[in-house]
């Protein structure tokens, strides 16, 4: 009898010791755990782009139990402010940043100190001068210009006058996409006359530059827009206007805006990317830095880009592409 009880204090003993040890192993995050803090930093927080972007990036964060802080300024102009959020995400411990800069350049220095302080980099969308990033994600806008030259040269002219309609010359995606879109049109004897102007991100300064480049030179029969926003300015100077069909109009981007004036034949063809993509992919690929995996910085993880006109908008593809939310 005592040596049956001596036996199960004994098994009690160690029965105890082993959820002592349990409890100090399982109150220790080890490596890798989770939930680590990502802050998402966009161009601005009100484009259907962004918001595509952002929807995708959440349901990354579902998927594998990252604690998201999605911030990003009003106007695409606002790199200090993105600098601030930079800011913000170091003093916040942030184990990564997703991150499309506004200024190539402007950004640069900012997001060299949060990688100095150990945080990961992951750029979407738009590059920065940095070699501090891990991994880069999103168009190929050299490849995209020269799929805008292609969608301008189709349109039914004998002769071609472009005005191209860009962003800040300090955005890196805006000037490789005039790049591959002058390489096309520039190779092609039909074109005649090319000329720029660059406006803030935003709709109605890009109406009022296309407006300017129609009375500068009224000969313009092609209008470019190299973002959703200035896509939807340029539409926006043609049909008030009423130059629809006399001047073809070729945009980036989805914006529900572009899609209507492409029914009603005011705009030729859109170049459809994939925020969606970019930004669960962005949230995904600083899951995976942070338990170990390693990329190419150097090499672009590519996330598509189709040319949707009034001939295959309805087409599954092309109804993907333009309301890509998930």
């Amino acid at each position: 009898m005592r040596k049956s009880r001596t036996i199960l204090i004994c098994a009690l003993i160690l029965f105890c010791a082993f959820l002592c040890c349990g409890c100090s192993v399982t109150s220790q995050q080890s490596p890798g755990s989770g939930p680590y803090k990502v802050y998402l930093i966009v161009k601005s927080t009100d484009t259907e782009f962004w918001l595509s972007a952002i929807a995708g990036a959440n349901a990354a964060k579902a998927e594998y139990n990252i604690d998201l802080v999605i911030v990003g300024p009003e106007t695409e102009e606002e790199y200090e402010q993105q600098n601030e959020f930079i800011e913000q995400a170091i003093r916040d411990d942030a184990d990564a940043i997703v991150f499309s800069a506004i200024s190539y350049t402007g950004n640069a220095d900012t997001i060299d100190k949060a990688a100095d302080a150990g945080i990961k980099i992951i750029v979407i969308d738009s590059d920065v001068d940095s070699s501090n990033v891990n991994v880069r994600i999103g168009t190929d806008n050299l490849q995209a210009g020269r799929m805008t030259g292609n969608a301008v040269m189709n349109a039914d002219l004998e002769d071609f006058v472009v005005g191209i309609v860009n962003f800040d010359k300090e955005s890196r995606n805006g000037q490789e996409r005039e790049m591959g879109l002058r390489e096309v049109l520039e190779s092609d004897s039909r074109v005649s006359g090319i000329y720029t102007i660059n406006v803030s991100t935003d709709a109605e300064a890009a109406r009022i530059g296309a407006e300017l480049l129609l009375n500068e030179h009224p000969e313009i029969n092609v209008l470019v827009g190299l973002n959703e926003p200035l896509a939807v300015g340029v539409g926006k100077a043609t049909r008030v206007r009423e130059l629809g069909g006399k001047v073809k109009v070729v945009g980036f981007d989805t914006n529900v805006q572009c899609v209507d004036m492409m029914r009603d034949g005011i705009v030729t063809a859109l170049i459809a990317q994939n925020p969606y993509a970019m930004g669960y992919l962005g949230v995904e690929s600083a899951w995976k830095l942070l338990e170990g995996e390693t990329y190419n910085s150097e090499q672009w993880i590519d996330t598509a880009t189709t040319i949707v006109d009034k001939e295959n908008m309805f087409s599954q593809e092309s109804q993907r592409m333009l309301f890509s939310f998930g």
